[in-house]
């Protein structure tokens, strides 16, 4: 069995974006020459997730509203008890909660193998297993 672990990071200059990382497994899925098998991609950081949805910039911005409303960015103590830390962003790990931690896809003939207009969209950690 092959194997390949790797790294990825993002700065992402706002509080809330999305990054489609696909092009960037694929390669990974590519050059780890695995033709039958899997890759996990994990968010490897407590705020952030993963998913796999349309790449369409409607689709995102609603997301956005809808993650806005289920947990709204509020720094202050009173509404989250977790920024009575000195942090700031308890609405990020409730986000995190709805979105996702990782996303695992299968490898078929070398290629991910998706639905139509499936994407990926952020992650940190890129783990192909498979033969």
């Amino acid at each position: 069995m092959k194997s390949t672990t790797e790294y990825l990071t993002f700065e992402i200059p706002q509080r809330v974006g999305f990054i489609n990382i696909t092009p960037r497994v694929e390669e990974i899925v590519r050059a780890s020459g695995v033709q039958e098998g899997l890759v996990l991609v994990n968010a490897m950081h407590i705020t952030a997730s993963v998913f796999i949805n349309d790449d369409e910039p409607g689709l995102h911005a609603d997301y956005q509203k809808w993650l806005e409303r289920l947990a709204p960015f509020d720094a202050s103590p009173q509404t989250y008890q977790h920024n009575r830390t000195g942090e700031d962003n308890a609405d990020a790990h409730m986000k995190r909660q709805v979105m996702g931690r990782e996303v695992v896809v299968a490898i078929t003939n070398g290629k991910l193998d998706f639905g139509p207009w499936e994407q990926i969209f952020y992650g940190v950690l890129v783990k192909v297993i498979g033969e």
